[in-house]
């Protein structure tokens, strides 16, 4: 499962995000998103899990919980949308 965390402290890195969901299971891949010009992390990103029932218990545990000082809001990633042009 693709799982969207966002509100991510910018120091964050994906080694740290990585082992944060790591306590529910198997994590295939992490990216935090950062600005292509600074280099600078967007606040979100993404972890992949291939265990259904692990990402959903770490969506559930881990929605609304402070990490870095903020509250992070985790959530099953949508699609992403065509875009035109």
């Amino acid at each position: 499962m693709n799982i969207y965390v966002s509100n991510l402290n910018y120091r964050l890195s994906e080694e740290e995000l990585s082992q944060l969901f790591a306590s529910y299971g198997e994590v295939s891949s992490v990216k935090i998103v950062k600005d292509r010009e600074t280099n600078r992390s967007k606040g979100f990103g993404f972890v992949e899990m291939p265990d259904e029932n692990a990402a959903q218990q770490a969506i559930n545990s881990l929605n609304n919980t402070d990490v870095g000082g903020r509250k992070i809001i985790v959530n099953k990633a949508r699609p992403p949308k065509r875009r035109e042009g």
